[in-house]
């Protein structure tokens, strides 16, 4: 989740594996099987702003500071919101437990390790180490999941802060082995390589590849999202580009949204999505969307072809295909940082109808099996054809 964080906060944030108990749990996992349960969180917020934050459409928490103390669980469960956080004694034995919907990892084991202040770096934490912490952790309480989320290397092979284990991406599916929910983090608006920054699509390029590590289980993906300054007081993502990067994930497969919402430049703000009202706005906006569509988004990706033809180079759209109450639902966005027309074509779209845009208060003609639509860079088009259209 760290995005050049100073080291000061590093080192303040390490957590050592918490002790665990013997204690029986209920099935703290339950909205997380709701088909109408869609999660949208943030990560490492102090439950004194969890009512603000549900009014921004956030229903979860990842991560508690210095966690989980027992005024912090009885102080979420007070605001009615959901978490994911450390298993310790305390949190495996609190009465408010029910709110505990999985356990989670240390963050970004992936990366190369402090040794102190001053000490420089050590490798990455082996996957060995959080395939044997995830037995623990399932052993103590196996009726909830476990989270872990990893970093920028998920999407960028040549991410120096892996230290040894740069250009090494056959470590990753090792550690899916340590977790059921497996999350990342990259954040290109904000970035200051040149191989990233600005470049949305590697939001998409770290689900895909997160997707295609889980193929074959019954592991869930998710991923983290920017929306402040972090460290780049220069840049801040735009309520468009936020709106692109969720969207590029969920398309992908993501299947749960994280927010990434401290600022540590030009000063630390820890709640700094709270204090910016546009871009909170914005991303309220987004999470209300997303809230609206959850029983669509959790259904089936449908499997049928669709063809997505674009008359701009470079210009590409990724798609993805839902049916829901006999509704067809395609959810698209640019995939580069230019626009263009482009035609969505499948057989499994009816030969011809009207094509809803949702949330833009327009429609278009579908003949045919196709329709077509023009493209901001990096553009977003949610559409929906009703049941009924033939």
């Amino acid at each position: 989740m760290k995005a050049r964080i100073p080291i000061w906060f590093l080192l303040v944030f390490a957590l050592g594996m918490p002790g665990f108990a013997q204690v029986r749990s209920p099935a703290g996992a339950k909205p997380l099987q709701d088909e109408n349960f869609f999660p949208i969180a943030v990560w490492l917020q102090h439950p004194r702003n969890a009512e603000k934050f549900k009014a921004a459409g956030i229903n979860l928490y990842v991560g508690l500071w210095r966690g989980p103390t027992s005024e912090q669980l009885t102080a979420l469960k007070e605001a009615g919101m959901s978490v994911i956080c450390h298993q310790n004694s305390t949190a495996l034995s609190h009465p408010s437990r029910e709110i505990i919907l999985a356990w989670m990892h240390g963050d970004e084991p992936d990366n190369a390790q402090s040794l102190g202040s001053g000490k420089g770096y050590g490798p990455p934490i082996a996957p060995e180490k959080i395939q044997s912490d995830y037995r623990s952790i399932r052993e103590a309480d196996p009726t909830r999941p476990v989270f872990l989320n990893l970093g920028q290397g998920v999407a960028w092979d040549n991410y120096i802060g892996r230290g040894v284990r740069r250009n090494r991406p056959e470590d990753y599916p090792e550690y899916i082995k340590g977790a059921d929910i497996v999350s990342f983090d990259i954040y290109p608006v904000v970035h200051t390589d040149p191989q990233i920054k600005g470049k949305l699509e590697f939001v998409a390029r770290g689900v895909k590849r997160l997707v295609d590590w889980c193929a074959g289980s019954a592991k869930t993906v998710w991923n983290c999202i920017e929306c402040t300054h972090i460290s780049n007081p220069d840049a801040k993502a735009t309520p468009a580009e936020i709106r692109a990067e969720v969207w590029m994930a969920l398309i992908h497969g993501s299947k749960g949204i994280i927010y990434f919402v401290h600022q540590f430049q030009p000063r630390f703000i820890e709640a700094a999505l709270l204090e910016d009202p546009e871009t909170l706005a914005a991303v309220t906006e987004i999470n209300a969307q997303i809230a609206s569509l959850a029983g669509v988004l959790n259904s089936p990706t449908i499997d049928a072809e669709v063809a997505v033809e674009t008359t701009d180079e470079p210009f590409e759209a990724a798609v993805m295909m839902k049916k829901r109450d006999g509704a067809t639902y395609l959810f698209t966005v640019g995939m580069e940082n230019q626009g263009g027309l482009a035609t969505f074509r499948s057989s499994a779209l009816p030969e011809h109808g009207t094509v809803e845009v949702l949330g833009e208060e327009r429609t278009l003609p579908l003949a045919r099996h196709s329709f077509t639509d023009s493209f901001k860079p990096y553009g977003v088009h949610l559409y929906r054809i009703p049941a009924g259209e033939r």
